[in-house]
């Protein structure tokens, strides 16, 4: 049986600026910023460029310092969390802490089918059998239906999570999405987001300093042993390491 969905609506203003325009702001923050920025210009960049059209991405991990860090410099920062459906506990109860905690708007990024209902079209356990359409899915085209109606994102991206981040820079295009990346935390460590998630109160998944650095959805994601790579508990077994949000 099929099942017939109603597509979401995206909760961005909308765009207003060609992406010639946008790229233009990559190449002014960079020039502004410099390589060497904190993440606190970086965020007050952002917010100073971007306003409302300016969306933070949060999965309730470790990233929970990102939206308290733009929402210190911008109240009422949309913040996108991509309730998968599959999620943790521990996950689930850092978005409601963090929320009582900072001025932001914290929106549930909902994919177009409930589990159910991905269930009864796909098979149970979709995530067993291809993770990488259960991740588009649930994630990627959730994802991209919200960035569609933003000009620029705010990531947790580090450039120690992995090879692929090695050289993320703190405002970059975004081709695929056509719009400005901005990656205030790209040379921190992961100590120096606990520092200041200490330091500033921030609630982080408790996960964390259980064994797992890196945290997605329940079914894909273990502990990682010590002196593995950060995110070896993320779809362990196979050659998958990202979800797709960031290619």
């Amino acid at each position: 049986m099929t099942t017939t969905a109603t597509p979401r609506a995206a909760h961005g203003p909308g765009r207003t600026r060609t992406p010639e325009e946008l790229k233009a702001l990559v190449a002014e923050g960079n020039e502004v910023l410099g390589p060497e920025a904190s993440a606190e210009e970086v965020a007050r960049w952002a917010a100073d460029t971007f306003g409302d059209a300016l969306a933070v991405a949060c999965s309730m991990a470790g990233d929970t310092v990102v939206p308290h860090l733009v929402a210190s410099v911008h109240p009422g920062v949309d913040v996108l969390f991509l309730e998968t459906g599959y999620h943790f506990p521990e996950t689930l109860g850092t978005r409601d802490a963090l929320d009582a905690t900072i001025d932001a708007n914290i929106i549930d990024v909902l994919p177009d089918l409930t589990v159910a209902e991905q269930d009864a079209e796909y098979g149970e356990k979709l995530y067993e059998r291809n993770p990488t359409l259960c991740c588009q899915m649930r994630k990627v085209d959730p994802i991209n239906r919200e960035l569609g109606s933003y000009e620029a994102w705010v990531t947790g991206i580090r450039r120690e999570d992995n090879a692929l981040r090695a050289h993320a820079g703190l405002v970059e295009w975004d081709e695929t999405h056509q719009m400005v990346k901005i990656n205030p935390l790209a040379a921190w460590t992961f100590d120096e987001l606990l520092d200041y998630a200490g330091s500033h109160g921030v609630p982080i998944n408790l996960l964390l300093t259980e064994g797992y650095p890196s945290i997605g959805c329940a079914p894909c994601t273990r502990p990682v042993a010590a002196g593995e790579d950060p995110r070896a508990g993320r779809w362990a077994g196979l050659a998958k390491t990202e979800c797709g949000l960031h290619l």
